[in-house]
Formats: C-alpha cells, sequence, structure tokens
C-alpha cells in the first residue's frame, strides 16, 4: 500500500482540501508556495497514463474543480498542474498557485509552514471546494 493510499483511507494524517468517492486532494507538506496541492486517485495506480480513459477524464475534471477553488482561496493569475510521478509510486497531480512560471519550479526552496498555517490553508481550499 503507498504513502498516499494510507493518506486517502485516512491511516495517515493530511490537511484535507477536497474529496469525492473516488478522488482526495489534500496539501503538499513540502509546497513550493502556499496552497500547493497533490490530487490523487483513492484507487491505487502508480502511473497517470494507466489509469483507464474514463477514470483518467473523472480525476482531472476533479483536479479542475480543485484547481478553481485554490484560485479562489488564493488569488493567483493561474493555477499551474504538474505531473512527475516518480517520488511516490500513486498517480498525483501537482495544483500549484502561480504569480509566474517561476512558482512551478520545483528546484525552488520550500516553505515551512506550521500546522496551524497548513490546516488554516487546507480549510480555505475545502470552504471554496465545498461552495
Amino acid at each position: 500500500m503507498s504513502l498516499f493510499t494510507k493518506i486517502a483511507e485516512g491511516e495517515i494524517p493530511s490537511y484535507k482540501c477536497a474529496e469525492n468517492e473516488e478522488f482526495y486532494a489534500f496539501l503538499d507538506i513540502n509546497p513550493l508556495v502556499k496552497g500547493h496541492t497533490l490530487v490523487i486517485p483513492r484507487r491505487e495506480v502508480d502511473y497517470i497514463f494507466d489509469m483507464e480513459d474514463d477514470e483518467l477524464a473523472r480525476f482531472e475534471v476533479f483536479a479542475k474543480k480543485v484547481a478553481v477553488a485554490i484560485k479562489a482561496a488564493f488569488p493567483c493569475v493561474k493555477v499551474g498542474q504538474a505531473v512527475l510521478g516518480l517520488e511516490v509510486p500513486h498517480a498525483h497531480i501537482h495544483l500549484i498557485p502561480m504569480q509566474s512560471e517561476k512558482d512551478m519550479n520545483f528546484a525552488n526552496p520550500k516553505l515551512s509552514l506550521s500546522a496551524e498555517e497548513m490546516q488554516a490553508i487546507a480549510g480555505k481550499i475545502y470552504e471554496e471546494f465545498s461552495k
């Protein structure tokens, strides 16, 4: 069972931003910027392009709804999407609020935020997603 599967099942705590029966979104614990969110399928699948077409389409639509919530909670020019997939063997999408393309550079230093700040950020996104 992957780390992300354990997070989606509640075995490992996370800062939940959105969820439905198929997908789960939570804050990246090493964010590039405030609001950096990961979106995962609850079903354990290593590679995003191993997902069936209809599941992948629903995954992207869910990610779009999360991105809209992120943009409402953290006004930005756009919410960038990145799929890297090498660090954890579970398909996932990074959603990153961007003021410029530099915000998407994974070589940038990561933010160090308190648990309280992370909870507040997740709460803002969850509230916008739930509207």
